[in-house]
């Protein structure tokens, strides 16, 4: 996938589910992996001619893992003119050493969102972008039906009135095979994710159960993506959404 598809998916989410407004300035949540820093090049070649003017502020939550290197997702944000906030923290020692916790993706994720949330607060964006693509919006589905017993999946837009700031999901247009053809053509600098949980979860299990039903069956993950536009967004694609989000924190303040 070039550059130019993927600014042309960015917009589009972005326009159908007002995310972004004049002056915002948007922390982008860098893991290291090919979805955020997909998200990253996304953000920044939009924002170089969307009509709203907003700012990026990069951020990494270093979680602690031995041999992290971080330095190719420094070099990229210099040279993009991005700047990039990389918050220390002991997590890995806390779940793995400390407390020794056989399940650890809840806490960890638990702890990652709370560092990453008090950094967003502290740079002064009142956004968030989450690098959350199409696959994962099914997926999460598919993890709802099974787990949960309902019709679910994350909103493209979501008010945090706790910490007053909105999470969006620029990527939700994008596959995830079009996210590694971008990875590979442009040579994101990927830190792989050290953590021995990974590859191990929930959602590795819907993954390869939707790959497994998309193969069977082809197109069976873009109709259920469809069915989840058509189910469980269609009441976010109005302007009088980003109005209720307004009032939301119009209440909060008062």
């Amino acid at each position: 996938m070039k550059l130019q598809q993927l600014l042309s998916y960015t917009r589009r989410a972005v326009d159908d589910y007002h995310m972004i407004q004049e002056g915002d300035k948007i922390a982008v949540g860098i893991s290291g992996g090919k979805d955020s820093l997909t998200m990253l090049h996304a953000l920044h070649g939009l924002k170089r001619f969307y009509p709203a003017h907003f700012e990026i502020e990069a951020i990494t939550v270093d979680l602690g893992f031995p041999n992290f290197d971080l330095s190719g997702i420094r070099a990229l944000c210099e040279d993009m003119e991005v700047h990039y906030t990389i918050v220390p923290t002991d997590i890995y020692d806390i779940i793995f050493h400390v407390r020794k916790e056989s399940n650890p993706c809840a806490l960890c994720a638990k702890m990652r969102k709370g560092a990453l949330n008090q950094a967003i607060k502290e740079t002064g964006c009142n956004k968030v972008a989450y690098a959350h693509h199409k696959d994962d919006v099914v997926e999460t589905m598919l993890l709802s039906l099974i787990f949960e017993g309902r019709f679910h999946s994350f909103a493209p837009v979501t008010y945090l009135d706790r910490m007053d700031l909105t999470v969006i999901r620029p990527l939700m247009y994008v596959s995830e095979a079009d996210v590694i053809g971008f990875q590979h053509k442009y040579d994101l600098p990927v830190c792989k994710s050290p953590c021995p949980a990974d590859g191990h979860t929930k959602r590795e299990y819907a993954k390869e159960l939707l790959h497994g039903l998309n193969q069977e069956h082809p197109g069976t993950q873009e109709r259920m993506f469809r069915a989840i536009l058509d189910g469980i967004y269609k009441p976010y694609e109005s302007l009088e959404y980003v109005q209720s989000l307004s009032d939301i924190k119009k209440d909060s303040a008062s």
